[in-house]
This record gives C-alpha cells, structure tokens and sequence, in this order.
C-alpha cells in the first residue's frame, strides 16, 4: 500500500452499515462514523437526532488512491442506499438522514456530479442526493464507532 492517503465523505442514511460496507473495501483504510454538514459545532447523537443541527449522519473514509480511487468509492455510495428518497432511508426519518456526497477538493467534485448523472439512469426516480463542499466532521461518540461490529452484526439493512 502506498503512503498516500485521501478522504471521502458520505451519508447515506443510519451511518452503522454504510461504515461497514466502506470498511469492507479493499484500498480502505479506515472509516468513522460522525456527523456533518451542519451548523452546531460538537454536535452528539441526541442533538442530531433532534433534527435541530443541520448535520447528517455520515462516514469519513479515508483511502489510498493507489488502490481504490475516489470514483470507485462515489460508485459503491450509489449501491448503498436509496439515493432517490428525501430525508430518509427505510423506517429512519429525517434530516440526519438524507443523501449526501460532502467532497473535500474540485476534482471529488467534478467526479461526484458526473458519476450523479451517470446514476440517473439507473433510477427510475429522481436521485435527491446532496453534493456539497465538506465542513467539519464530527466524529460520533465511541460507541457508535464499528456498531455494528461490536455487537455481531453484519448489517443493519432492512
């Protein structure tokens, strides 16, 4: 593995298996669960849940683009989810729950608008997915951190 290292961020409704699935990629070199896109500063679980903060539930994946680039990550975002719903997925409900691509440069950019427009086609409703330039990621309280490892379970799907 080479010793360059990007980051991504992405949320794609309740952050506990979206962390594993990114996880589970090869190139990846390690995933956090948090919060961004907001305008409270050093939110918590409850505080976001309220609806209140303006962050969404996400992952910070960081990875070396000597072994998986940053569109193989957008397009594995897209497999994720349901990127056509509006402030949720499955039976979780709100704004800390919406689909977004928080980019960290132009180029992520660039690649996240033309691989957006790419996904299009592929549904058959319109994708509600956000791309926006990366704030502050607030890193979720401990226990939040591998959920779904900590406690055997492979996924969290419905």
């Amino acid at each position: 593995m080479s010793e360059q290292r990007e980051t991504a961020t992405f949320a794609a409704g309740c952050f506990w298996g979206v962390e594993v699935d990114f996880r589970n990629t090869p190139g990846v070199t390690d995933v956090q669960v948090g919060y961004t896109g907001g305008h409270v500063d050093e939110p918590d679980y409850e505080t976001v849940c309220s609806g209140t903060t303006g962050h969404a539930e996400a992952v910070e994946v960081t990875f070396d683009p000597a072994e998986v680039s940053y569109g193989e990550l957008v397009e594995k975002f897209w497999s994720l989810h349901d990127p056509t719903q509006v402030n949720r997925q499955g039976w979780d409900v709100g704004t800390q729950y919406r689909s977004a691509i928080f980019t960290h440069s132009p180029e992520q950019l660039e690649i996240a608008a033309e691989s957006k427009a790419r996904a299009q086609a592929r549904f058959g409703k319109p994708i509600a997915t956000e791309i926006t330039p990366a704030s502050t990621f607030w890193p979720a309280e401990e226990y939040h951190q591998q959920y779904l490892v900590k406690n055997g379970r492979a996924t969290c799907r419905i």
